[in-house]
């Protein structure tokens, strides 16, 4: 054992320093829960084995959330509808599409989506953030995120937060989602204000769940966030020491296989069925299956 200068061991020295923060997001907390195997090959095999390319579900969620990212960009007097309709068609993503017909056409949905959506916006009201970055220390875990919009109304700060998948959120997945729980945790701290309300804006129908925590039932979640972390840096500890001989990350194996972006390099995976096509998610079957169609939603 290596000693100090006074003859006392390095360790003791260091006694009273606080622990090593573990730096996570809330999808990299949710993805060990999720399937082991994939949290690995995500965030520690390194190099990193090749993701599938991106599915048309994620182009067509992606052009939406940025097209309301940009439109609060504008001038005031340019926040119109038909400015939001541009914005979808001149930074649209075709990329995962089956061909360009069916990517037309989902472009054209998306364009109509956001329309109808923005109709309801007052383009005057400023939001507090659009895709802010928050964070926040709660002993040995730090959180960080993004936020999709920032408001404020009536002197509360409120997360919003864009969906874009083919089923309408519910009140439950506002109340029980954990990104939304720290998020709102994330901006009370950041600007020492509570922020105890959470939106889910589904924006294919317009329509809006909301749910207003406690600073108890936040403390909650937060604590939930804060096992998931020591569980999270277990796994890291053992990753590190005997790679991918390590016990701690079998696959979870179900029907989200046939999604997975990594399923090419889990034989388990391959085994649990065929791979969905680009554009399953976009399909009027996807929508039969809300688990499969959360799954595949784009943050």
């Amino acid at each position: 054992m290596s000693e100090g200068s006074a003859g006392r061991p390095v360790q003791d020295e260091f006694a009273g320093m606080p622990p090593k923060l573990y730096a996570a997001s809330p999808s990299r907390l949710l993805a060990l829960l999720d399937c082991p195997r994939r949290y690995r090959m995500q965030y520690l095999d390194r190099p990193r084995p090749q993701a599938r390319p991106q599915r048309a579900h994620t182009s067509f969620g992606l052009a939406v959330h940025n097209a309301l990212r940009d439109w609060w960009d504008l001038p005031v007097a340019r926040r119109t509808v038909p400015a939001g309709r541009e914005l979808v068609r001149s930074t649209w993503i075709d990329v995962g599409f089956r061909d360009p017909d069916q990517s037309g056409l989902w472009r054209r949905r998306a364009q109509d989506h956001v329309a109808a959506y923005l109709e309801g916006v007052d383009p005057e009201v400023e939001p507090r953030g659009i895709e802010r970055t928050v964070s926040f220390v709660s002993g040995a875990l730090r959180v960080t995120g993004r936020v999709d919009r920032l408001d404020e109304r009536d002197g509360e700060l409120v997360v919003v937060d864009y969906k874009t998948s083919r089923r309408p959120s519910t009140e439950e997945e506002a109340r029980t989602s954990l990104p939304l729980a720290l998020y709102a945790a994330a901006v009370w701290k950041m600007f020492r204000h509570p922020c105890l309300r959470v939106e889910l804006h589904h924006v294919p129908s317009g329509e809006v769940v909301r749910h207003t925590h406690t600073p108890e039932s936040l403390t909650r979640k937060v604590d939930e966030a804060k096992s998931l972390a020591r569980d999270a840096q277990r796994a890291d500890d053992d990753f590190a020491e005997r790679g991918i001989e390590s016990a701690l990350f079998p696959p979870v194996v179900g029907p989200l296989c046939s999604w997975c972006d990594f399923r090419e390099h889990c034989p388990e995976g391959q085994a649990a069925g065929p791979e969905k096509s680009s554009w399953a998610a976009l399909e009027d079957g996807a929508a039969m299956d809300g688990t499969v169609v959360a799954a595949v939603e784009v943050e």
